[in-house]
């Protein structure tokens, strides 16, 4: 009786914000302190433009088909409304502007009780911390866990996406190369050339997408030298890609058919749901802001800015370039193409009226090229700050909170989530990397939303630069959106997810719990004779 108390007191133990501050302030665990709103911003943009516009965008859209119906492949709204009719995940197709109004409304909920968080427990951790705070050390256990989910499978797809965007980098300066060493070895919709010929049967072939591979590595050397460099580099970029996006707009406008518009909703509400509900993880961009608000100057001013800003500009960018996209090709077309926007622009600058385009799709594609290197830098970043701060709650070995002497980085979590995304992702596909992230993603979003709530009950009296208006009311409303976009996930990706949550839930009970600061007095004193 005394050992479970001891467990339940343990597991629901909620760790002082006051002692988060003092701990994330010890000079050997301490890290600068550079940005400031601007840079936020670049950080988010960086991160949500790069991963959804110009990659994820495409599946999103055209879905990921089946040939036949299966419980694994269908939505849970739709096992639960139509016991699984649907073959394979919809898509959403020209409704997709519709999705991502849907999604930003959620985001923008969501960001309003990310920023009342980040401004009262500027730590780098984002929802982890956050829940470490307000909900107990289990549950910030799993969401620690759920995070580093999210933030590894969002890379993965991003840096897929990347190496595709490589491939019709070469193939408009004329290079012939060997496909099998420039796409992901398991191709579940197989591989096409633009005239529809097969170059790979579905199914797995022996390849590696070694584009994919390498920027991964390329970037982590990057992010160890430091986050000032690395936030620089990233606001280059962002102006960069922002620029090709509005290159692809003004020119898409004269090559719009309308009747590709038609039907507008293809698949129903549960299409516009589904395409929501897999583009979502794109948005993270606003939780990579939170991961890095340790290293703010002012974060209880500079974050909230950071946040609302991200999701303003990002909705506008990815409306414009749904619409434009959808009109200029059929959305049918579009389905498991993991550089849409460039393969639009291709197709139609081999058409007589679009030879123009010729020179307008290189600057979109090496805008995309940066675009998805900026994603992939602030995905790294997000991901190695989450390993750092479980560490150095002891939830996870020390060696993930070691600092570079010379630096001050987390070098080795750094070069650990480099190399846990790189060599996944020369074996995989797009869809499915997106999927599993985005239920990552949106399980965050509710924890993060149930602890604006659990906070301001507790400690009604503590300062908040940011407060979110209404009371309990958004916080409610973004823990029901949240519910309803997983819930346009395929049920494959739910079983998935409980079996990475059962795996944590399994490390956690048989070693990060006896660590931890919250341990029984037995456990603490083994384990400070072990040391």
């Amino acid at each position: 009786m005394r050992r479970s108390t001891s467990l339940a007191r343990q597991i629901f133990a909620t760790k002082s914000i006051d002692k988060l501050i003092a701990e994330s302030e010890q000079p050997e665990r301490s890290l600068k302190k550079t940005l400031g709103p601007v840079s936020l911003t670049a950080l988010g943009i960086g991160a949500v433009i790069g991963s959804g516009i110009f990659t994820v965008i495409g599946t999103a859209i055209g879905g990921n088909p089946s040939k036949f119906a299966d419980w694994k492949a269908s939505p849970i709204i739709d096992l639960i409304l139509h016991h699984g009719s649907v073959a394979g995940r919809p898509g959403a197709g020209p409704a997709l502007a519709l999705s991502l109004i849907l999604v930003a409304i959620v985001c923008g909920l969501t960001g309003l009780c990310y920023a009342e968080l980040a401004s009262m427990i500027p730590i780098a951790g984002s929802a982890y911390t956050y829940t470490y705070a307000t909900l107990g050390e289990l549950i910030a256990w799993i969401i620690g866990w759920d995070l580093i989910l999210e933030y590894a499978f969002s890379n993965m797809s991003v840096s897929v996406g990347f190496a595709a965007h490589v491939v019709d980098l070469i193939d408009w300066l004329g290079i012939k190369m060997d496909p099998k060493w420039l796409s992901p070895a398991y191709l579940p919709l197989g591989l096409q050339d633009l005239a529809g010929h097969d170059i790979y049967q579905p199914g797995w072939h022996f390849g590696f997408n070694i584009p994919a591979f390498l920027i991964v590595l390329i970037l982590t050397v990057i992010l160890v030298r430091g986050i000032r460099e690395s936030a620089r580099t990233n606001n280059v970029m962002v102006l960069v890609k922002i620029f090709a996006i509005l290159l692809f707009i003004f020119f898409g406008l004269s090559f719009i058919h309308p009747g590709n518009y038609h039907p507008f909703i293809p698949n129903g509400f549960p299409g516009v749901l589904a395409g929501g509900s897999i583009i979502f993880f794109t948005y993270i961009g606003f939780d990579s802001v939170s991961t890095a608000s340790e290293e703010c100057r002012d974060p209880r001013r500079d974050v909230p800015i950071g946040i609302i800003a991200t999701l303003v500009i990002c909705t506008l960018l990815y409306v414009g370039v749904a619409a434009i996209l959808t009109g200029m090709v059929p959305w049918q077309s579009i389905a498991g193409d993991a550089a849409p926007v460039v393969t639009a622009l291709k197709r139609i600058s081999l058409t007589p009226e679009g030879h123009r385009l010729h020179w307008v799709r290189l600057a979109v594609l090496l805008g995309a090229i940066v675009g998805m290197i900026s994603s992939i830098l602030v995905f790294q970043l997000g991901q190695a700050r989450v390993w750092f701060a479980m560490s150095r709650d002891r939830l996870l070995p020390d060696v993930f909170s070691s600092l570079n002497p010379k630096y001050r980085t987390p070098a080795f979590a750094t070069w650990f989530a480099g190399i846990l995304v790189a060599i996944p992702s020369g074996l995989f596909d797009v869809g499915s990397f997106a999927e599993m992230s985005n239920i990552g993603t949106l399980f965050a979003f509710v924890l993060v939303s149930i602890g604006v709530i659990v906070l301001r009950r507790r400690q009604p009296e503590r300062h908040r630069g940011f407060r979110v208006p209404f009371g309990p009311v958004i916080p409610i409303l973004s823990t029901v959106c949240c519910l309803l976009l997983m819930a346009g996930l395929p049920a494959i990706t739910w079983v998935r997810f409980f079996v990475w949550l059962t795996i944590g839930l399994v490390v956690y009970f048989s070693y990060s719990r006896k660590r931890s600061e919250f341990a029984p007095k037995a456990e603490s004193v083994a384990r400070l004779q072990e040391r």
